[in-house]
């Protein structure tokens, strides 16, 4: 539209300055020396105007003539730009769909002239990582690295990650503890190394780093409780290994309270101490944590203990009984309590109740062992083999 406004403008003026020229053409004398030339106004107008133009387009070819080099070291470098862009996206698109090789391949090709060539390296890395080709890899990344070396921590996380996954567990240590040392708050370099120390089973490193996995909120509270819970009862097994009691209770010292009052990690600590022979600090234990709660574990561990005071263990046990009298475990429990005390006649008569109340592979065995010891044959075999079918019934 602007253009037709401009080619209508421009003949209205020639037919305007046509009229002019048609009603009064002029008159221009031109001399140098004794030499005159002489024409009509409207023909020196034309000619003048010619001679511009034509001047003009002299000017602007010389101009571009003398640019014309630099001009076509633009062009190419746009064009390999747009090669390098197109390059990068069939990698990328490659690499999704998990052609490894025509993705490597894609990303490198004009890599020199991506815009982003710290991109295309690390993916590189990546895709020659799915290949098992680790010396492609780390070449890639240490070409990254020159790219950029602003983008350091971005090269030795992918580094890392990488190392993690093809299982080299120590390379990995190692970049994880440099990277953390360039940026401790750093939240994935944290979430990597407490992975890292699970796969390893370096438990006391992973202890070590729970306070800041909570501190800077590297997982959710749950994820951080289960693993809370995972190191802390590896750490009771180490410790129980050694066979040395004192060194067990004063582990128990240094774990959260929030997690001693874990029943999963409070039984398997009992069960260590059962193990050692540390029946009144487990009777004492799980008294009080039968008092704030009530856990069928619990009340199972209770009947194993062997207090040194087993007529008290008893009559706490006994107490338990209010409002749970038909409780088969709480009844095998005060069975195995009362053999403990040499009550044959109770023991007896709880393990019978327990079975009443609801049969137990468990409490048939400890019938038949009371039946063993009262010379009673017949009925000790005959609980045995009840006790065996349900077993093979329920190996749960």
């Amino acid at each position: 539209m602007k253009l037709l406004i401009a080619f209508f403008l421009i003949l209205l003026a020639a037919v305007a300055l046509g009229l002019l020229a048609y009603q009064d053409p002029g008159y221009v004398l031109i001399g140098r020396g004794h030499t005159t030339v002489e024409m009509s106004l409207s023909l020196f107008a034309t000619l003048y105007l010619l001679s511009f133009i034509i001047f003009y387009f002299l000017i602007r070819f010389v101009l571009q003539t003398w640019h014309m080099p630099e001009q076509l070291r633009h062009w190419r470098q746009r064009r390999r730009a747009r090669k390098a862009r197109a390059a990068s996206r069939k990698g990328l698109i490659e690499l999704a769909e998990g052609h490894w090789q025509q993705a490597e391949r894609a990303l490198i090709k004009y890599v020199r002239f991506s815009e982003t060539p710290l991109l295309n390296y690390l993916s590189a890395a990546r895709a020659a990582q799915k290949q098992h080709a680790h010396e492609r890899r780390d070449h890639y990344l240490a070409m990254a690295s020159q790219s950029m070396p602003d983008a350091d921590i971005a090269v030795e996380l992918t580094q890392a990650e990488l190392q993690l996954a093809h299982g080299q567990l120590e390379q990995a240590l190692a970049s994880l503890e440099h990277l953390r040392a360039m940026a401790p708050r750093h939240k994935h370099v944290l979430s990597l190394l407490s992975q890292l120390h699970e796969r390893l089973q370096s438990w006391g490193d992973l202890k070590e780093l729970l306070p800041l996995l909570k501190k800077y909120k590297v997982m959710d509270e749950k994820s951080l409780h289960a693993l809370s819970l995972r190191t802390y009862r590896a750490l009771l097994e180490i410790a129980a290994q050694t066979g040395n009691a004192e060194k067990l209770q004063s582990f128990w010292q240094e774990v959260p309270k929030h997690l001693r009052l874990n029943h999963e990690l409070l039984s398997t600590y009992v069960r260590y101490l059962i193990k050692l022979e540390q029946h009144d600090a487990a009777e004492n234990l799980l008294r009080e944590a039968l008092r704030r709660e009530w856990h069928p574990d619990w009340v199972e561990l209770y009947g194993r203990v062997k207090s040194s005071q087993p007529d008290k263990q008893l009559a706490t046990a006994e107490n338990w009984l209010k409002g749970r009298e038909n409780n088969p475990l709480l009844l095998l429990t005060l069975g195995r309590i009362s053999l403990h005390n040499q009550l044959w006649g109770k023991a007896r008569s709880y393990l019978e109740a327990s079975l009443g109340n609801g049969p137990r592979a468990e409490t048939y065995k400890e019938l038949g062992l009371l039946l063993d010891r009262l010379n009673e044959a017949e009925a000790a075999a005959e609980c045995y083999r009840k006790g065996l079918l349900l077993a093979t019934e329920n190996p749960s």
